[in-house]
């Protein structure tokens, strides 16, 4: 750990003397993009596929029970090749759990790979010692019980590797996966359900000659410190696990539920040859009303529902999902007629707005001067110390937060879920709205959010999700008191 942890301090110094090269905002060019060594399949030949639904092994006393494993498979990702993933049941992504409001899931998670992990669930409300922490490891051949009480609003969650010092690498061979959280309020709004409801994992890989996934170490030799350090982007776009893939809809509406599992790569996404993306939900759940976006932003670790009506378009259509920062993502073809979709509600929750912080507190997140001249990022300059807290804010309180930073940082707070107040001199943007537990900070501007600290008492954590940046200590610690 040591030993990586000097490299990546190495990485992070590098950052700072090397940020020129960037070709788009936002996304590094040669700097951090790792390319393929072998050809690459041909967009939208590949069919998305949906990851298959987790089933609890046993119900007992209002309790769903599961058992989920960690394994090392081969699969097929670009077609005719096998790549060794490291995946929750063996697959990538993982398999998708559909919870529900105020029903217990206790997860039972196995670990048959031959390195530690830490399953967080990111977005969750749940005890500390279901949250997932770095040092909370759950060793080769060992089980761990995660208890998730589940009392919290319908959402769009993920889970995934938080391993300390290795969560980037660990996320980058394939542990992660997909959780939809339900309720009555939602059930009630008739949105786009079964084959309509779509989950879309957004991550992107590179791929060496023979198949296996492409990640920077110390055996790429002189040079590798000032091109990954920004974060690691792949070449290939995957979503739900395939490259590029396409999407057979019906002339009706759509629900997608758009999760940014990348390590550090941006998405302005947005539809091709047009349409406005509707979004419904954020991070925490539904948005009091929908809103119209003609492109979205989303960054590591964020989750946006959108509609989109394919009713618009006549069938034959081909409309290409695209990231204007760099590229294409998928594509979805019109090919039948489908059932009349019901209105979209004008209002979608009753959504509680946040006022009378107890204190405010500011956290900033840079690069700062460490070992030997070397650069490290940190928050308030400081590296992560597991046994000390930033912040030790009181249970069922309100906090102000503001947040300042040097590079573009997506900032998550573990169980509390927060509200956008301001973004520099003005309101927060439209895409902020709704509750959210990951926020968008970009170069030299500082964001305020009004966070509540609701649910449990004990040691969380606040980080930044390019997870190469997580990795390089770019966290703390809060206790909730």
């Amino acid at each position: 750990m040591t030993s990586r942890r000097r490299f990546l301090g190495l990485l992070a110094g590098a950052a700072v003397i090397g940020t020129t090269g960037f070709v788009v905002a936002g996304q590094a060019g040669s700097n951090g993009l790792l390319r393929s060594k072998r050809p690459l399949p041909k967009p939208f030949t590949t069919a998305l596929p949906i990851p298959q639904v987790k089933r609890p092994t046993r119900v007992a006393g209002g309790v769903e029970y599961y058992t989920l494993a960690q394994q090392a498979r081969d699969v097929e990702i670009l077609p005719g090749v096998r790549t060794r993933i490291w995946g929750y049941d063996g697959t990538f992504p993982g398999p998708t759990f559909h919870l529900r409001q105020g029903r217990q899931a206790v997860v039972e998670l196995r670990n048959e790979l031959d390195v530690p992990t830490s399953m967080h669930l990111h977005g969750g409300v749940t005890p500390p010692e279901s949250d997932g922490y770095p040092t909370d490891l759950v060793d080769p051949v060992r089980t761990k019980e995660y208890t998730y009480p589940m009392q919290q609003r319908a959402a769009t969650l993920w889970y995934h590797d938080h391993r300390m010092d290795y969560t980037a690498p660990q996320v980058w061979r394939g542990l992660a996966g997909m959780c939809l959280v339900t309720d009555a309020e939602e059930e009630n709004l008739g949105l786009p359900a079964d084959k309509y409801d779509v989950p879309l994992l957004l991550t992107d890989r590179a791929f060496d000659e023979d198949g296996s996934f492409l990640y920077p170490s110390l055996h790429h030799g002189p040079g590798v410190e000032k091109e990954f350090a920004n974060g690691v982007l792949g070449d290939v776009i995957l979503v739900n696990g395939a490259p590029w893939p396409v999407l057979e809809v019906d002339a009706t509406r759509y629900r997608l539920r758009i999760v940014n599992g990348s390590n550090a790569r941006r998405y302005e996404l947005a539809l091709e040859p047009g349409g406005d993306l509707v979004q419904i939900g954020s991070d925490a759940g539904l948005l009091d009303k929908p809103r119209r976006h003609p492109s979205l932003t989303v960054t590591p670790g964020e989750r946006f529902d959108v509609l989109v009506d394919f009713h618009d378009y006549p069938v034959g259509t081909e409309i290409t999902l695209t990231n204007r920062l760099d590229g294409p993502v998928m594509r979805f073809k019109v090919v039948r007629q489908g059932p009349k979709s019901a209105p979209v509600p004008d209002k979608l929750a009753d959504i509680e707005k946040l006022d009378n912080p107890v204190v405010t507190r500011t956290f900033d997140f840079r690069t700062t001067k460490e070992h030997h001249g070397a650069r490290m990022w940190t928050i308030n300059g400081e590296l992560f110390d597991a046994t000390r807290s930033l912040a030790e804010p009181k249970l069922g309180t309100v906090e102000k937060w503001r947040i300042s930073s040097d590079f573009h940082h997506p900032v998550h707070l573990h169980l509390a879920h927060f509200q956008v107040l301001s973004r520099g001199a003005g309101g927060p943007e439209g895409r902020d709205a709704g509750w959210k537990d990951t926020v968008d900070v970009r170069p030299y501007e500082v964001v305020e959010v009004l966070a509540r600290f609701d649910g449990y008492r004990g040691r969380y954590m606040m980080h930044c999700h390019n997870l190469e940046h997580e990795d390089m200590a770019m966290m703390a610690n809060f206790f909730v008191g």
